[in-house]
């Protein structure tokens, strides 16, 4: 089997189990196994995010095992993946199968708009799936992605003046989802080049689990202070940090975020920070209002307020994503939709989820 051939036959099966296909990260992931690739090959080759794939890979993994009932890793996943490709063509009894399978590299609708089913016969047919996904989560699949161009250009734009930048806006407004897409465009976008790393603030239990993650993100000895510093002086990162409020947990101290002040202060200093948070950081940190104190992060970092989607954009969003798809909702269920969510991407996402199961289940 050509790699093309193993990805798009594992994600059929998989769009038939759980209506759900497997986003350009996870293809990436799987076409670089095939051709035996490590994790910082498939890195170079893709520009993603090393530490990103790795995490991602494991999860891949786990989502094959529960949708298809067999346990695969990184070194068995291409012999687990021919074995089953042997046993369906037993299965379906069609010599035309792996023929099939073959062609599906070469259609022009994108996989992630149909879903593969076996019919009595053992021929294929191919039906429609709900391609509102992910309704929960990080959009982690480029091609998903929608509408945040004009951000994307002025943070880049504050970014290549030497700046810093935090995130504003409501839960699941998509700041996560906009995190990993400027990693992913960092290496393209940035006149000063820098190794972007994400953390994610929720998986961090206190200040030493930061500083273990991120000298582990950076590929350094486990250091603080004055040593850190000197490990970073010929460091470029440009170090994103998600759900910046769980800082205020106990655990964290305001000198870590003095630290890193430090450390991203000065046009070539050793990090840039992207940082994603619910509120403005001068709101965020109430020790900052102690004895005229100013927040350290807000004094380095511009802020971005990141804001529902308007009337058009929403209506833009619905239509493309039923581009591919028989299905167009109704003007009377677009408006309804709009006013539900106001304009939230990810109520909007999982609103549109449900009325499409809708129609769906009635046409089923």
């Amino acid at each position: 089997m050509e790699a093309e051939d193993a990805f798009n036959f594992v994600n059929e099966l998989l769009m038939q189990k759980t209506q759900t296909s497997l986003n350009e990260c996870e293809k990436d992931i799987v076409l670089g196994i095939w051709n035996n690739q490590t994790y910082q090959e498939i890195s170079d080759l893709t520009h993603r995010y090393e530490q990103y794939l790795r995490e991602t890979g494991p999860k891949l993994f786990n989502k094959i095992h529960e949708a298809l009932g067999i346990k695969v890793n990184k070194r068995n996943l291409k012999p687990a993946i021919e074995s089953l490709w042997q046993q369906s063509q037993k299965i379906s009894n069609s010599p035309e199968l792996g023929s099939r399978i073959s062609n599906l590299s070469s259609r022009e609708t994108p996989s992630h708009t149909s879903q593969l089913n076996y019919g009595n016969n053992g021929e294929f047919k191919v039906s429609n799936f709900n391609p509102f996904i992910p309704p929960n989560g990080i959009v982690d699949d480029p091609q998903l992605f929608f509408n945040r161009d004009e951000e994307l250009n002025r943070i880049f734009e504050i970014f290549n003046s030497n700046s810093s930048v935090a995130l504003i806006g409501e839960e699941g407004i998509g700041k996560s989802s906009l995190l990993f897409i400027i990693c992913q465009q960092a290496k393209d976008r940035l006149t000063s080049p820098r190794t972007a790393i994400y953390l994610d603030i929720i998986k961090i239990k206190n200040e030493e689990d930061f500083y273990t993650a991120l000298c582990g993100e950076i590929g350094i000895s486990q250091v603080r202070g004055y040593q850190l510093n000197r490990a970073l002086q010929k460091q470029r990162i440009l170090l994103a940090l998600d759900n910046l409020g769980k800082i205020t947990r106990d655990g964290f101290t305001r000198e870590l975020r003095d630290h890193l002040r430090g450390l991203a202060e000065g046009s070539n200093a050793p990090l840039r920070l992207i940082l994603a948070a619910s509120e403005p950081l001068e709101n965020l940190f109430y020790d900052s209002q102690e004895g005229g104190k100013t927040s350290p992060l807000a004094g380095i970092c511009l802020p971005e307020y990141i804001k529902p989607w308007n009337e058009n954009t929403a209506c833009k969003f619905i239509e493309t994503r039923l581009q591919t798809t028989p299905v167009r909702f109704t003007e009377p269920e677009i408006g309804q939709l709009i006013e539900e969510s106001a304009g939230h991407p990810r109520k909007l996402m999982q609103l549109c989820y449900q009325c499409y199961q809708k129609y769906s289940r009635a046409h089923h």
